[in-house]
């Protein structure tokens, strides 16, 4: 059964690090948000029915109505101006709105849209966003490390230095704005690694608001983020939260792990215990996707027509497809080398398939990334050049974001899914996959170290990106693999697919934020009542004591 998804909104894609085309849903309820992303541990298809009373209006056992007030660096729409005094505004992706001017009529259009936006200059946005983010946080949390440079010590200091104050002090405006619009009893649900002081800063003002942080991105073992020059502080800022998400559990514990090694906090069995008995709780929320769109879009007449002319032309050729953004963590050089070795191993396939890679350009101005193009442009010629013929090539590379209709079109005529991914916080692209795939039921192979594995690693053919000759095999054995097996793990995948739906990870969320207080309520009531005397009295009292036993 397909999950209801009548109830919510769209808004706007989900993972601030992935390639994913989904959107995040909001309820009629929601009255502002900034801007938003989502997911949660274990859940059934029919828990979000079960918690949706959440969002409602004259909830039966609540009087005030509850607002939720999602935060995040990136608008959930795309600002273009129209004239001095006038904007209009598209459903995006998403994308740093930073137009310093007609700022009173952009926050008025985007009122429309129930989004209030916060206003950085261009310097602040160089050194906050380009700066902390991305050249600190992202890399070190995708465990690619911190940056290094030939700058002298004293240069290096004082660049992180800056990156860092200009990091809190936008954090420092988020909360500004959070708190010019809270309403008592509202629901604040911050998100991702840009705002990583956001909680802390928002309690300050108020310790009783209900604050939840999520991260969208993995979260490194603690060996990895006890090299950050700023960890303690970091962590404390995230522990300010009511409740504290990540897309597995794998990232959940590292991130326990990080607060008991790096600032000595206790762990419990639900999070992170400051030395007060105040409990931060941790859990895994993995996140889905808004699967109906995809079975909509596959309906539809134009898209019916795309997936014939793909038929047609790649007719006789099984398609293999990735789809990802051009990256350092995406792993397509890995990928293509090991398409490369499977030509090589298995020359009867040579003109039986073709790779089709979608790479999505991003920080096309960065020298980082302009590096990897050129390395993904020179293998796709290298491979094309050894294997193409006057009338073919094995490889069609495309430096360009495609349509959505396109895309699901692409989906349902693949064979294969291959996602290679050095690190990823999920990767809904393999989502998408298997959403298009009720007819073909292709063989999706996925990297173990995309959160996905954990999702859909039952239906998946899992690989070690680095291991060339493991892709390999893999790329042969998914080709080759008889259709009940098929069949069998595209069933595994799907029904994951449609038990965890991104409106559901979002309810699922909101819900365990709702019932934080009344855990802690629980909590306390179990706590046993002090005794009459002090420790140190205790202990003297035990020690003189000639019958001692402790248990």
């Amino acid at each position: 059964m397909k999950p209801d998804v009548s109830k919510f909104h769209q808004v706007h894609d989900v993972e601030d690090d992935g390639d994913n085309h989904s959107q995040v849903p909001t309820t009629r309820e929601l009255r502002r948000s900034f801007s938003s992303t989502t997911c949660a541990s274990d859940f059934k298809g029919s828990h979000g029915a079960e918690q949706s009373n959440v969002f409602e209006e004259g909830v039966e056992n609540t009087k005030v109505r509850q607002r939720l007030l999602v935060v995040a660096n990136r608008l959930p729409v795309s600002a273009v101006r129209q004239g001095d005094d006038t904007w209009s505004l598209e459903i995006s992706a998403g994308g740093l709105v930073s137009a310093l001017l007609g700022q009173k009529a952009l926050t008025n259009a985007l009122a429309e849209k129930r989004c209030v936006p916060v206003f950085l200059d261009e310097e602040l946005i160089r050194e906050y966003y380009n700066g902390y983010c991305n050249n600190i946080l992202w890399p070190l949390f995708h465990y690619l490390g911190l940056p290094h440079d030939d700058q002298p010590a004293t240069t290096t200091r004082s660049n992180h230095q800056s990156q860092f104050a200009a990091y809190r002090k936008a954090n420092r405006m988020f909360a500004d704005v959070v708190n010019q619009h809270y309403e008592e009893g509202d629901i604040v649900w911050c998100h991702d690694y840009h705002l990583m002081f956001l909680p802390k800063y928002l309690k300050e003002k108020k310790s009783d608001m209900k604050v939840g942080w999520f991260l969208h991105t993995p979260f490194p073992s603690s060996e990895v983020h006890r090299t950050l020059p700023s960890r303690s502080e970091l962590l404390h800022g995230v522990l300010a939260a009511d409740l504290v998400g990540f897309h597995t559990c794998e990232y959940a514990g590292h991130f326990v792990g990080a607060c008991t090694r790096i600032l000595g906090l206790e762990s419990t069995t639900g999070g992170v215990e400051d030395g007060a008995g105040r409990v931060t709780h941790v859990a895994a929320f993995p996140i889905g996707i808004d699967s109906e769109r995809f079975f909509g879009a596959l309906e539809a007449p134009q898209v019916q027509d795309q997936i014939e002319e793909l038929k047609e032309r790649f007719a006789g050729r099984k398609v293999i497809l990735g789809v990802d953004r051009l990256d350092m963590i995406k792993g397509i050089p890995q990928k293509l080398v090991a398409f490369e070795k499977f030509l090589e191993e298995n020359p009867e396939w040579r003109d039986k398939v073709v790779l089709l890679q979608i790479a999505v350009p991003t920080r096309s101005d960065v020298p980082e990334y302009q590096k990897i193009a050129s390395q993904v442009h020179e293998i796709v010629g290298r491979i094309n050049g050894k294997f193409g013929t006057l009338t073919a090539v094995p490889i069609h590379h495309l430096d360009r974001t495609l349509e959505f209709n396109t895309l699901c079109a692409l989906y349902a005529v693949t064979d294969v899914m291959l996602v290679t991914s050095l690190r990823d916080g999920m990767n809904l692209v393999s989502h998408e996959f298997v959403a298009c795939q009720s007819s073909k039921k292709g063989v999706l192979i996925l990297s173990e170290f995309a959160g996905a594995a954990q999702s859909l690693g039952a239906g998946a053919l899992l690989v070690n990106p680095w291991n060339i000759a493991e892709v390999a095999a893999a790329i042969a054995q998914a080709l080759t693999m008889p259709a009940e097996e098929r069949e069998k793990r595209y069933w595994h995948s799907f029904k994951h697919l449609t038990t965890h739906s991104a409106q559901q990870w979002a309810e699922f969320f909101v819900s365990k934020l709702n019932n934080t207080d009344i855990e802690a309520q629980q909590r306390f009531r179990k706590v046993p009542p002090q005794l009459g005397f002090g420790f140190s009295d205790a202990i003297n009292v035990y020690l003189q004591s000639k019958n001692q036993l402790l248990y």
